[in-house]
């Protein structure tokens, strides 16, 4: 079975439709997918941003919720701009990354859901914790787990890993022969090139 990864970051705002469909474009492909959660924040930092570039530049910061707003009507989800934005992802990424599998991509969909479907905080651990038991985990403990120092380490490597890949932003597909994809807009281009349609 083919397999690619899907990189993904809670602030990043594409990364919102891409999380809500890459699991139907994967599985229509019979392509294997592993939800890689991220945060953009020490490639940012790596590039001397202290802010989301769609802040820093504001005709890019227009343009991309504009973007945003037509992405998402198509695809009828809907759209709430979080305040502040970008969100601090760092409690959701370490949720995300504590879980496996399908547990990862379902409340990391939820997480998404919360935060540019509604409008809400990745901050409020008490909200966080609700989404957890409505997908049927145990919020106290898996929220210790995600504080652990073992799982902080997990998630630095991630980042890591994705420095090492090359990633230029999120969301990204990336395949088994190192192919990066990067956009919402990329999600089908690498999920073929992952089955071999070049």
């Amino acid at each position: 079975m083919a397999r690619a990864q899907f990189w993904y970051e809670f602030a990043s705002t594409y990364s919102y439709p891409a999380a809500m469909r890459v699991a139907d474009l994967a599985a229509t492909r019979g392509v294997a997918l592993e939800w890689r959660p991220f945060l953009l924040g020490p490639l940012f930092f790596e590039a001397g941003w202290r802010d989301s570039p769609f802040n820093i530049y504001p005709v890019k910061g227009r343009y991309m919720w504009r973007d945003m707003e037509r992405i998402c009507a198509r695809l009828k989800l809907p759209l709430v701009r979080p305040d502040p934005f970008p969100q601090n992802s760092l409690l959701a990424a370490r949720i995300a990354i504590s879980l496996e599998g399908e547990a990862r991509a379902d409340i990391s969909r939820r997480f998404y859901a919360r935060e540019f479907g509604a409008g809400g905080s990745l901050c409020d651990i008490d909200a966080l914790g609700a989404l957890l038991t409505e997908a049927g985990l145990d919020p106290e403990a898996t929220i210790a787990a995600a504080q652990h120092h073992a799982n902080k380490t997990r998630l630095k490597i991630a980042c890591d890993d994705a420095k090492a890949l090359g990633l230029p932003g999120a969301p990204c597909i990336v395949t088994d022969d190192g192919e990066v994809f990067w956009g919402n807009d990329r999600l089908e281009e690498g999920l073929d090139w992952a089955i071999g349609r070049r």
